[in-house]
């Protein structure tokens, strides 16, 4: 089922974090943090929204980084219902894919709930004062692909914010897979 986050709350603070990545070492919001702002991405293994644009993600955060934007992706999926989405799987998919950034597991998932997070992939932009600015989607992409031409939305919020410090105002939310949540 897809599921559609709300709108960018402006100015909302960005959350620290403690998790383990795929590299085996701890991360935290200090090291992800970069001088010119910080995107988070909620995203895992096994959607289909993010599969279609794993290899774009990559590609444009590693242009973010050079304009000095930190970068993280975390993953909050159950790992006991969807295994697949588990720290080994995880190491695998960053390995495959190339990531040039860390890639956490919040097994409690208190990580995404203190977010907002709701779908995979979910997007958090936040200027270098650690305020919200993007809550957008990536591109036109949904199950598939967009077109390889596609408008590079987060890329150029991203960027924006990093030269300016705010977001775009108009922004169309990112639509995905829910967040594979632990039973209560």
């Amino acid at each position: 089922m897809a599921v559609s986050p709300p709108v960018c709350d402006f100015g909302t603070p960005l959350h620290d974090f403690h998790l383990p990545g795929t590299d085996g070492r701890f991360h935290s919001l200090e090291d992800a943090r970069g001088p010119r702002g910080t995107l988070v991405m909620f995203i895992c293994n096994h959607c289909p929204y993010v599969q279609s644009i794993i290899d774009r993600i990559v590609r444009d955060a590693r242009q973010m980084q050079a304009a000095g934007i930190g970068v993280v992706a975390i993953s909050a999926n159950d790992a006991d219902q969807y295994p697949q989405d588990g720290p080994g799987p995880m190491k695998t998919f960053a390995d495959r894919h190339a990531f040039s950034f860390p890639y956490l597991h919040d097994e409690t998932q208190q990580v995404a709930r203190t977010f907002g997070a709701e779908c995979t992939p979910d997007f958090f932009g936040y200027n270098a004062a650690g305020e919200l600015q993007y809550r957008g989607r990536f591109d036109s992409s949904a199950r598939t692909a967009g077109p390889a031409d596609a408008r590079r939305e987060l890329l150029e919020a991203m960027l924006q914010i990093a030269e300016t410090g705010k977001g775009p105002r108009h922004q169309v939310p990112s639509m995905g897979c829910s967040i594979k949540w632990k039973a209560a």
